[in-house]
């Protein structure tokens, strides 16, 4: 193999390894408006000692709620809706995402190896009755790498982490 042929191959390969764990290196649009992984902008909720909490356990049917358990992860805010539909995260997509969610679309967190995790209120009869609203949180923190603790679910492929305390 001629030595340009290798250089080449050798300067590709590193390419696609780079851009394989940083989608911003080929679209820069992509990265996010604040935080890294290792310094995340901010903090929400607080991890749980229980995974539910009273009102959650009481509206449960027999008062047994899905199995929950206590986490945190860091990712990215973004609107679950545009990322599932069209791909899009990062600063680019901070003010129509921010629109999204004031609106009524569902709140995601993005985490580094790709799993897309639901941010909902934790407190049942507060989250039904308008209590307490994750909106504003998820809209002032939208693009940006945050570390999001509460209890993690998942069912049926779907992952969610409740964040207590996201009052209105």
């Amino acid at each position: 193999m001629k030595r340009k042929t290798l250089i080449f191959l050798v300067a590709a390969l590193a390419a696609f390894t780079l851009t394989a764990q940083d989608p911003g290196i080929l679209h820069p649009e992509l990265l996010p408006a604040a935080g890294t992984w290792d310094h995340p902008a901010a903090q929400l909720g607080a991890k749980p000692a229980e995974p539910w909490t009273a009102t959650t356990i009481a509206a449960a049917v027999g008062h047994t709620p899905q199995t929950g358990t206590p986490m945190t992860k860091v990712g990215e805010i973004v609107d679950f809706s545009c990322y599932l539909q069209l791909g899009k995260h990062g600063a680019a997509h901070r003010s129509c995402g921010q629109k999204c969610v004031l609106n009524g679309q569902p709140i995601g967190l993005l985490t580094q190896d790709g799993t897309l995790y639901m941010l909902m209120p934790e407190e049942h009869d507060p989250r039904r009755d308008g209590g307490v609203d994750a909106k504003a949180k998820a809209s002032d923190y939208m693009a940006q790498i945050v570390e999001v603790s509460g209890t993690g679910a998942s069912h049926n492929g779907y992952n969610a982490i409740y964040v207590q305390g996201l009052t209105k």
